[in-house]
């Protein structure tokens, strides 16, 4: 039986289904702040490995970029303690060291115009996946946001500390957003930090989930492409906001020394 044109079409999603007309107040906050609160929400929500890793923020207009120090774990940073790098990672401002890791950021947002955003980290269910060379099942509506944006690189070239590691890093990546690394583990870009937060956050609970419905030994329930386009839209432009608002409330409430 063929189905009608309509019962083919993607089902709509996003702000072309719905808007909300009033949203909850979040607290106004420096771009540095904002920076730290990211880092906490991130820790918070297991995408940390104790001091590693990086978040870049290259903000519009600008050539510089945010990043965190070494030898702070992610949940302690305030919006003092960032340091700002040139596109070559030398340190421009701040108290303390940044790694040469930082390459791996500075030569994907030398490539990417789109990516003003670059998260790295060994996320533990991430990494599961990244151990054996696999990405996750999208076994849940909300995964839709990653349809079509994950991508693995197998080549595991050891720890990345110059520029010339970094760039052929960047150019295995290519313009893949969402980027499992072999035996290591993910970079996560966005055109905002907002964005680039959200997929961060929401990828490890994928994986998590694909991992426990592998091991029940059922196969999951499909999810039509066409329903799953429209829970992409709805992800991407609905969700992000309220997602960004709601953990910045709740970590202030907590913890409010990350805006010293």
């Amino acid at each position: 039986m063929t189905a009608t044109n309509e019962e083919a079409a993607p089902r709509r999603g996003g702000l072309d289904a719905w808007a909300p007309s009033v949203m909850p107040p979040v607290p106004d906050l420096t771009d540095e702040q904002a920076m730290a609160c990211a880092f906490r929400i991130l820790a918070h929500g297991g995408f940390s490995e104790n001091m590693a890793g990086h978040i870049t923020w290259q903000r519009p207009g600008h050539e510089h970029m945010l990043v965190n120090p070494w030898g702070l774990w992610w949940e302690e940073i305030t919006a003092s303690d960032l340091c700002t790098v040139d596109a070559d990672a030398n340190i421009v401002a701040g108290r303390w060291d940044v790694t040469p890791a930082i390459h791996i950021h500075t030569e994907l947002h030398r490539r990417r115009p789109d990516a003003r955003v670059v998260i790295h980290n060994h996320p533990y269910w991430v990494s599961v996946m990244a151990a054996v060379g696999v990405l996750p099942d999208i076994v849940h509506q909300n995964g839709s946001m990653f349809s079509g944006d994950l991508s693995f690189v197998h080549e595991y070239t050891g720890e990345v500390d110059s520029a010339e590691l970094g760039a052929d890093l960047a150019t295995m990546i290519g313009d893949a957003k969402v980027v499992f690394l072999a035996s290591h583990g993910i970079i996560v870009t966005g055109e905002t930090l907002k964005d680039a937060v959200y997929r961060a956050a929401t990828v490890e609970r994928l994986c998590k989930l694909a991992y426990d419905v592998h091991v029940m030994g059922a196969e999951p329930l499909a999810i039509s492409p066409r329903f799953m386009a429209g829970m992409k839209a709805s992800q991407l432009e609905r969700a992000v906001d309220p997602f960004w608002d709601g953990a910045v409330r709740l970590l202030l409430r907590r913890e409010p020394d990350v805006l010293d």
